[in-house]
């Protein structure tokens, strides 16, 4: 167990709004990179080896360009599968292909330089990112430094929001804007029977994901600018208790974690809609995944009657990346 100070006794940061985590991982002078995957340390993963009990490995990854088309003026997937030719003979020996897509177009991981502290234009631990760094993958909390400590391996808690919607006739669309905060998902784990452990990988299951795998690139459009986008809260009480329950990381099957309003008039969110992006990845240096696929998880799940497993998460290793696929495993 690491000895964390609670949310509202972090000390202060100049500049910076109660709960400002900076320093707090920092070690032998050198700035820390890892936020609160440094509670990924070996004991918890050792101990996260025991949730292995059917070997039953599921992926937790939705189809690359499975958003078909993306928002805030991103790319969609291109893809182009070239044939290798013997010369002399012009017989096709191999094929090649080739992806170009934006790692926000389907589940990913957001590191902790995707979105700054707005007054301050600071990263998490103070630092200043630029398009030229993160080009040249300077020094920064960049998700190719995940690399260095062997990723994210530990204690994946699946909190099933839709069977519990269903198990307690709760009127609920992954469109209608359903908010959840922290009383909302402890009475899940208690409905659940799962409980909580420092370090553990949070992942929500809205149904957002798997509802929008079935439309069109068109219904995908207007399902998500006609109705709001259900999630978790996007305020600091939601903030103060990831903290204080010390998770690793965070993530949900729908765009953003937080509940998102409707687009207004054909106008995109801006990113100061996104509350709870500033608070985890620049204040906490808490990892948010998004759109990740957990229909499959959480019918292991509740077929088990266990909603904690292993989980595996490595990310693209591409220097000074912002974003990524997760590559998640979660192993029953």
């Amino acid at each position: 167990m690491t000895k964390l100070p609670q949310f509202d006794d972090l000390p202060p940061v100049d500049g910076m709004p109660q709960g400002c985590s900076w320093g707090i991982f920092d070690q032998n002078g050198e700035k820390d990179m890892y936020g609160t995957l440094n509670l990924l340390t070996p004991e918890a993963v050792q101990a996260a080896a025991a949730e292995i009990r059917q070997g039953v490995s599921i992926s937790l990854n939705w189809p690359l360009g499975s958003i078909k088309i993306p928002g805030f003026f991103r790319k969609s997937l291109e893809r182009q599968v070239m044939k290798l030719e013997d010369p002399q003979s012009g017989k096709i020996f191999a094929f090649d292909d080739e992806i170009h897509f934006n790692t926000q177009a389907s589940s990913q991981w957001d590191s902790l330089c995707h979105v700054q502290h707005l007054p301050s234009e600071l990263t998490y631990n103070g630092f200043k990112a630029t398009v030229e760094g993160l080009e040249n993958a300077a020094d920064l909390p960049t998700l190719n430094r995940w690399h260095d400590r062997g990723c994210v391996v530990g204690r994946g808690v699946l909190i099933d929001f839709v069977s519990y919607a269903e198990a307690k006739g709760i009127d609920y669309s992954p469109f209608s804007g359903a908010r959840i905060g922290p009383d909302e998902i402890e009475a899940i784990a208690a409905h659940q029977g799962t409980t909580f452990q420092e370090g553990d990988i949070l992942i929500i299951r809205f149904g957002f994901s798997e509802a929008l795998g079935r439309m069109t690139g068109n219904e995908q459009g207007q399902a998500m600018a006609g109705g709001r986008i259900s999630g978790v809260e996007g305020s600091v009480d939601m903030a103060r208790w990831l903290w204080n329950r010390h998770f690793a990381a965070i993530a949900c099957d729908n765009i953003a974690v937080e509940a998102l309003p409707p687009i207004i008039d054909g106008q995109e969110r801006p990113p100061t809609d996104l509350v709870l992006h500033p608070w985890c990845l620049s204040l906490m240096g808490m990892p948010l995944g998004e759109l990740w696929d957990l229909q499959k998880l959480a019918d292991k799940c509740r077929q088990a009657k266990k909603y904690s497993f292993f989980l595996t998460s490595a990310p693209l290793n591409v220097p000074g990346a912002v974003g990524s696929p997760p590559n998640a495993v979660a192993i029953l």
